[in-house]
């Protein structure tokens, strides 16, 4: 244990010793709260009051990490209630960055500590007699999030390279198979219409990118030694590569090109066994670096001369690891410190309108939402207000979300949420993906593919690829580095 907590254990001893002496009147029996399935045993999002929060931090608790955390909050209330479950500690789920303290501290974010305990402790009662304090105003489960893409790469094709591209624009070797950029309607005789694509030659005209423009992937990593993803990936120019010290002082060691709130690391990887290769994938969709002779193009990624945007790589999915609230509120705040002014999420909960025979319906109002994940709300609500600066390309966040894949008609949260942008996924002939949801909730629809709408393209594993979107992916995964996905 570091020395610098022992003032903070003293302190607890103390005062758990007296609140037990003093405790004479039984409280009542809190109410009992239900668990969820995706709930994380053994974890609970807190949010303190204001004296709380200060002990800890004149404890020294200024950083994340079951590495950084202390085994008390030295207030003899919540202590007494820890105190009851094993292996109990507390830690800030935001590191302090002295650069935007002072606006995390205007939006609460400060007040929120990760308890640890037990797994083997009851998350419901334990949550309960939390809730009843009158130092503790919210508690939150830690839950698991749902991926929204079908997480299967298709092997790489160099077939009907032979079509028409965009003519005129760029020289990358596999745009004539990116319909959803540029759709002629030539990659098959029915199912690929001419302009059901994103539009982007007009969009090209007036700008191919640009590289004030950061955009925080927030999925499985991103390839950062790509050939078509190195020169467009974002860097932290106060960071050293594969650093164990947090050189710029926000919180993260070593983030050069983002950091892995998965595994809790600086380095992003992408070489697990069951990584699927989507954050590489969505990456390349919109910035893999345009005209560079090789490979794909992207919808920002420059003209070759001009750069295009950056690509931040927060790392909340890492093999069969399941990303929580916790990474994903890390990681929306570590966007928007960091100069990130849109987050790209294909990620969210089941639509509350999905089939109840097949899913299980979750959100279906915005206080709903709000009510059951006020963390992550009130992350996001930081990032679209605090995202960007009055100066730059940008003022504020824009937060994109999937719509969810079950074939549901309204968008999954938290996409459904007004302030966010919502997309559901349409085929190369302008008609709804398979999978896609619709309806209330959805804000714009883009090109995503549809394997099985295309499944006579192609026979065996190949079938159905061309209706999907071509991008990169990482060489772990293809050895060519690029292929096809749905989403």
């Amino acid at each position: 244990m570091k020395l610098r907590y022992l003032p903070a254990l003293l302190l607890c001893v103390a005062l758990i010793a007296c609140s037990r002496q003093e405790a004479e009147t039984e409280l009542p029996e809190p109410p009992r709260i239900v668990i969820p399935d995706d709930a994380v045993p053994g974890q609970l999002l807190v949010r303190f009051d204001d004296k709380v929060a200060e002990i800890l931090r004149n404890a020294g608790l200024t950083k994340s990490g079951p590495m950084a955390s202390l085994p008390c909050s030295g207030i003899p209330s919540v202590d007494e209630v820890l105190d009851l479950v094993a292996g109990y500690s507390i830690e800030r789920v935001f590191p302090v960055d002295s650069r935007t303290e002072d606006r995390a501290e205007k939006s609460g974010l400060h007040l929120w500590y990760l308890v640890r305990f037990s797994e083997d402790a009851d998350l419901a009662q334990v949550a309960a007699d939390l809730s009843r304090l009158g130092e503790v105003s919210t508690v939150q489960l830690n839950r698991t999030i749902k991926r929204a893409d079908n997480a299967k790469a298709l092997p790489f094709s160099p077939e009907n390279l032979s079509r028409a591209a965009a003519e005129g624009y760029f020289d990358d070797t596999y745009l004539p198979l990116q319909w959803h950029l540029v759709n002629n309607g030539d990659l098959g005789p029915d199912k690929f219409v001419a302009g059901a694509d994103v539009n982007v030659r007009k969009a090209w005209d007036l700008c191919t990118g640009d590289a004030s423009v950061v955009v925080a992937v927030l999925d499985e990593g991103v390839d950062v030694t790509h050939p078509d993803l190195r020169d467009a990936m974002w860097v932290n120019d106060g960071e050293i590569w594969r650093s164990h010290d947090d050189n710029d002082g926000n919180g993260y060691a070593g983030d050069y090109y983002g950091y892995n709130f998965a595994r809790n690391s600086a380095i992003i990887n992408t070489d697990n066994i069951h990584d699927t290769g989507h954050g590489s994938h969505v990456a390349g969709v919109i910035g893999a670096t345009n005209n560079n002779g090789l490979g794909i193009s992207s919808i920002a990624g420059g003209n070759g001369s001009v750069p295009g945007v950056r690509i931040m790589s927060c790392q909340i999915f890492s093999g069969n690891y399941a990303g929580t609230v916790l990474d994903e509120v890390r990681a929306i705040k570590y966007a928007a410190d960091n100069g990130a002014v849109i987050l790209q999420c294909s990620w969210g909960y089941t639509s509350g309108a999905a089939n109840a025979y097949e899913w299980q319906p979750m959100y279906t109002t915005d206080e709903e939402w709000i009510d059951y994940n006020p963390l992550e709300s009130r992350a996001l609500d930081y990032f679209i207000h605090n995202a960007g600066s009055a100066g730059g390309v940008i003022e504020g966040g824009i937060a994109v979300f999937a719509g969810g894949n079950e074939s549901a008609p309204a968008a999954g949260y938290p996409g459904a949420y007004p302030d966010f942008v919502s997309v559901a996924a349409t085929a190369a002939d302008f008609t709804p993906a398979i999978y896609t949801n619709y309806g209330p909730g959805t804000t714009i629809s883009a090109p995503g593919g549809d394997q099985d709408y295309y499944y006579e393209y192609g026979s065996g594993e190949t079938a159905g690829r061309l209706g999907c979107v071509f991008s990169t992916l990482p060489t772990t995964i293809a050895s060519e580095g690029y292929g096809y996905m749905e989403g």
